[in-house]
């Protein structure tokens, strides 16, 4: 990966103030572009901005509101003169909303863990869509979706209205990139495995689920993700090096989509 992949261009992480977001925020600017990061206000997210430096904007929003990625692309444009990638990340567990086991399912979880993952990532990419064609320009928009979208994990990880959800981000960034590309738009998904980071404290504090990883994500010595681990792909798909690249679905999961997971025989 070319070191200033991104050189000129202008990305906004909707979803980007801690997490695999602020992971790609920061791997964004190292290859050359100018960051606008939206995410929930928290504890660490005043001294954020000062610390990525004068090439990134934080502004605070919820990604499930319809005008925070609009107003994300209007700051990108009245900042850095311009717009070229959208990358959504916001979404996180539903659990403690009410999802799990669908015959567990609360109407309310079910709802709101939608809203949180689904409708979050439809106000992006209608938002960036809208921007691209007004302008008349390319553009690249990459999803974060889940493996548990398409390769489910029914012991440790039953929680069926976030699935379905992450599943339907594969179809919504399908069907985008199959209308858009005549327009030169671009839309590509990622596919983490279990990844370190404050949605998967309940996971990562269950020594079963430890032990289950171990064999489920083999590389790297079956651990968990590390957020940076996505990194590359990242930049990839909002650069022109994949100038040529529409409707994929990447997974970066240590093996989980190819392993069976539990005890060798």
């Amino acid at each position: 990966m070319h070191a200033a992949a991104l050189g000129g261009k202008v990305v906004v992480v909707v979803g980007g103030t801690s997490g695999l977001g602020l992971s790609g925020v920061r791997a964004c600017l190292e290859a050359g572009a100018s960051v606008v990061a939206v995410g929930l206000p928290g504890p660490d997210t005043g001294p954020l901005a000062a610390d990525l430096g004068l090439s990134a904007r934080v502004i605070l929003g919820d990604a499930r509101e319809p005008g925070v990625a609009r107003e994300a692309i209007r700051q990108a444009r009245s900042a850095f003169g311009g717009f070229d990638a959208l990358y959504h990340v916001a979404g996180g567990s539903g659990r403690s909303l009410g999802d799990g086991p669908l015959h567990e399912i609360t109407d309310a979880g079910w709802d709101e863990t939608l809203r949180l993952n689904l409708t979050s990532a439809f106000h992006s990419n209608r938002a960036a869509s809208e921007e691209f064609l007004a302008r008349g320009t390319a553009g690249s928009v990459l999803n974060l979706g889940s493996v548990l979208g398409s390769s489910p994990s029914p012991r440790f990880f039953a929680t069926h209205a976030y699935a379905a959800a992450k599943a339907a981000i594969e179809g919504l960034t399908r069907s985008a990139a199959a209308y858009y590309a005549p327009s030169q738009i671009r839309f590509n998904l990622l596919l983490p495995g279990l990844t370190e980071t404050p949605m998967s404290r309940r996971a990562l504090g269950d020594e079963r689920i430890h032990a289950f990883v171990r064999t489920k994500q083999p590389l790297g010595g079956g651990r968990p993700g590390r957020p940076d681990d996505l990194d590359a792909a990242v930049v990839f798909f909002l650069s022109d090096e994949s100038r040529f690249v529409t409707g994929q679905v990447l997974a970066v999961d240590g093996g989980w989509t190819v392993t069976e997971g539990g005890p060798r025989g």
